[in-house]
């Protein structure tokens, strides 16, 4: 059985579902700046989807990301007060693929050009409300058990 996830940038929540059923349901923040599929607008893309890359496995929660890649620290609120400014991406990566060309695929509106994920932030950034730089974020214990239940090739979702 197929399993997918359903983003609704309206309600700010994600579904991970399989054969039309939801298995759960958790709360995300998608881009201050809305919907929108442009490079460089800042906002959450919309249309299908795939997960192009699973990154993280293993890592502890809170692993800090840069370029995709764990840069050996752990968030902590110390480590945020001394970087106050930083986009946070933590715990695990799902690296999102457009499936629509011309809408979320290839030139200036292609998703994983625009490294597109969905990815854990600390405890101290807003959910259920737009707050993103386009990217789809979630509490680090979500993302890690969205992680444990998808794989490469996953279809998203992304709607208003």
């Amino acid at each position: 059985m197929s399993t997918g996830i359903r983003i609704d940038i309206g309600e700010q929540s994600l579904q991970l579902e399989q054969a039309g059923q939801t298995l759960r349901r958790w709360p995300v923040s998608t881009a201050s700046a809305g919907p929108g599929e442009r490079d460089g607008s800042g906002c959450t893309p919309r249309g299908r989807h795939r997960v192009r890359a699973c990154i993280g496995r293993g890592m502890p929660e809170g692993a800090v990301f840069v370029g995709r890649r764990f840069t050996g620290e752990i968030w902590t609120p110390e480590l945020a007060r001394r970087q106050p400014d930083r986009d946070w991406i933590l715990s695990r990566i799902l690296w999102l693929c457009g499936c629509e060309p011309g809408f979320n695929r290839f030139g200036r509106v292609d998703s994983m050009r625009r490294y597109i994920y969905i990815h854990g932030t600390p405890e101290t950034e807003p959910m259920g409300v737009p707050a993103s730089h386009g990217c789809i974020r979630m509490r680090n214990t979500a993302v890690i058990e969205l992680f444990e239940r998808v794989a490469p090739g996953c279809p998203v979702l992304i709607e208003e």
